[in-house]
């Protein structure tokens, strides 16, 4: 259950993101957020910094609890690999592909270059990313993977994983959003590859 000071921030964010996407980062003001929230611009800076951590905030707060469950499978022993890495894989590509994550992509792309901005946000994707650079290093001290640089093999598995379905949504090349089973192959195949590069070889 949320506290009243969770409930106050989450309602910060669910405000200023609205805003964020209605106006853009530029044209959005502090004072707005606050009116649209409730409270004055000091209780928004006693939950955020600056103006720019709020936006990168809010830009992963929509998938904050997804992102949990989906991370969560990456700590479960993996006496199958396979079945771990397609079970990530599947969950990974429904929150990418999803209408909400393809818009907040998009609101990212647009806003990187604002002071700051584009740092926050590669150091947000960085520490979501290190829990699946710890579970590959962990795979690849069993012995069940090659071993090399696993913070790589993390970024290598995310880019494939978004090539197929993800960038054709993200640029409008297609309108329509993939069904279970389109995510569920793409997954098999972006999986497949990376085994393919980092499998150990059979003697």
């Amino acid at each position: 259950m949320k506290t009243r000071s969770g409930k106050k921030r989450q309602a910060i964010l669910d405000a200023a993101y609205g805003l964020f996407s209605e106006k853009g980062f530029e044209r959005t003001s502090v004072s707005e957020i606050c009116a649209r929230a409730g409270g004055s611009k000091a209780t928004i800076y006693s939950y955020f910094a600056s103006k720019e951590e709020l936006f990168v905030e809010c830009m992963f707060s929509l998938a904050e609890n997804y992102l949990e469950g989906t991370l969560c499978q990456l700590q479960s022993p993996a006496d199958n690999l396979l079945s771990v890495l397609q079970d990530f894989g599947e969950s990974f590509l429904r929150l990418a592909c999803s209408p909400e994550m393809i818009s907040a992509r998009r609101l990212m792309i647009a806003e990187a270059d604002r002071a700051g901005v584009g740092k926050l946000l590669y150091m947000k994707l960085l520490c979501i990313r290190q829990q699946v650079t710890t579970f590959l290093s962990m795979i690849m001290a069993e012995g069940k993977l090659r071993g090399g640089d696993a913070d790589l093999a993390a970024g290598q598995l995310r880019a494939l994983l978004e090539t197929e379905l993800f960038e054709p949504l993200l640029l409008c090349a297609v309108s329509s959003h993939p069904d279970d089973h389109a995510i569920a192959k793409a997954a098999e195949r972006a999986v497949g590859t990376f085994l393919n590069a980092y499998a150990r070889e059979v003697r």
